[in-house]
């Protein structure tokens, strides 16, 4: 029976890795095409939309500044662009910040919650952002990011060249990914499982997912769909799941760049990856539960590998370090200790040769100090995931039996950023 169970640990955990090797050979096809249509595209480009951009802001006065000097050098028709700032019940300067920029450019405004939204949190500050703009296309960043001077204008093409797409999603880069050692992990997480999955993901099925930030989606599908769910802590999966259902498409196009600030501690990055873990296994609870009526079959996939991943890839490793270790001190006739060694040794020697295969797209981050941090990560950050979706899940089902009120987590910013990515 330990053999068994074994084996089944052993299969669950090589399929996602196999899969994820798929992914990153499709990323990497996709890195080396996605530029091809822009010269076509941009001639399009003749009679643009209007654009609304949404920042939603709670205690940003760390980083509101440096976003808003990358929102003046956007390149975009000023008529037809309007920056909101969406002060959400901040009790530092944001909105004496914000309102600097405001009364310097005609084109950025600043909007407060009120009741019922008022420190509700992401989604409900967006739901208010919503009400009170005009723009053909909604474009939303975080308050800590400082994008590129093209990229509205490169998320606003993708989508006038794509009319069955209802929303356009671009990359993010990590701003202070050298700052410590749990940045530098991110820094490699972000490339390889968000850049390169979500390439791969679009150029096998033409499936991509919402980010937080970085993101074009159109106001008609939009007010279409009645905003964002409040009660979701990932409102940016479970948007999503709503898009496909629609009968629209999500387009991945990484010329779209923009540079954001993560977790430089492990207490902030517990919390914030705990809110994304519970996030999206609230999108996979929600929406089991109406399987059989989802009208699109890319819903049901993208429902499946989040299942496999906070579920039932856990699962398996879970269950593997379980009776690894139990064998160890009692005898319970698991006799598949070579195997299971060289499968183990194989399994990382995958994980290496994807990571370092998907750092080599971006040149600055191919090099001997990101190599051994690679194979820390695989000992170190990858195995604290484990115990993190361990623990969101119990939060999570114990919200759900207890009717909780949702607690939407800000994450905490730490020093004032550079203008890197903003020229």
């Amino acid at each position: 029976m330990a053999n068994l169970l074994f084996f089944i640990s052993l299969f669950l955990i090589w399929i996602m890795l196999l899969y994820h090797m798929f992914l990153m050979e499709g990323g990497y096809l996709h890195f080396r095409s996605f530029e091809k249509p822009i010269d076509e595209w941009s001639k399009k480009m003749t009679h643009v939309p209007s654009v609304s951009v949404f920042i939603p802001a709670h205690n940003e006065a760390l980083v509101i500044e440096q976003t808003l000097r990358a929102m003046s050098r956007l390149y975009y028709p000023k008529d037809k662009l309007e920056v909101i700032v969406i002060n959400d019940n901040s009790s530092d300067e944001t909105g004496d910040i914000a309102m600097q920029y405001a009364e310097k450019f005609p084109f950025i405004r600043v909007i407060e919650t009120v009741e019922p939204n008022k420190g509700k949190g992401k989604s409900s500050a967006l739901n208010s952002a919503l009400a009170d703009s005009t723009g053909d296309i909604v474009v939303v960043y975080d308050a800590d990011n400082t994008p590129e001077k093209m990229a509205v204008w490169y998320l606003v093409m993708g989508l006038m060249n794509d009319p069955k797409a209802a929303a356009t999603v671009g990359k993010f880069r990590v701003i202070n990914a050298t700052e410590t050692w749990l940045t530098r992990f991110i820094n490699i997480e972000t490339i390889c499982f968000q850049w390169m999955a979500q390439g791969g993901r679009w150029k096998w099925f033409k499936v991509a997912t919402i980010p937080g930030t970085n993101f074009a989606i159109r106001r008609t599908v939009l007010e279409q769909l009645g905003g964002w769910d409040v009660k979701a802590l990932a409102e940016d999966t479970e948007l999503t799941i709503r898009v496909y259902n629609l009968g629209y498409h999500i387009r991945f196009f990484p010329k779209a760049i923009t540079w954001e600030q993560e977790p430089e501690t492990l207490k902030v990055w517990w919390k914030q990856r705990t809110r994304w873990a519970r996030g999206n296994q609230y999108v996979v609870l929600k929406f089991l539960s109406q399987f059989f009526t989802l009208k699109r079959k890319s819903i049901i996939f993208d429902l499946f590998y989040f299942f496999f991943t906070y579920f039932l890839f856990f699962f398996g490793v879970i269950l593997s370090n379980a009776l690894f270790i139990i064998n160890l001190f009692y005898d319970i006739g698991l006799t598949v200790g070579d195997i299971a060694l060289v499968l183990w040794v194989l399994a990382f020697l995958l994980f290496l040769g994807e990571v370092m295969i998907t750092l080599s797209i971006e040149k600055t981050e191919m090099n001997r100090k990101n190599f051994l941090y690679v194979i820390l990560m695989y000992f170190t950050y990858s195995q604290m995931w484990i115990v993190l979706v361990v623990w969101s899940l119990f939060l999570e089902i114990k919200r759900m039996l207890t009717g909780q009120e949702v607690q939407w987590y800000k994450t905490e910013r730490f020093s004032k950023q550079t203008d890197k990515g903003a020229e």
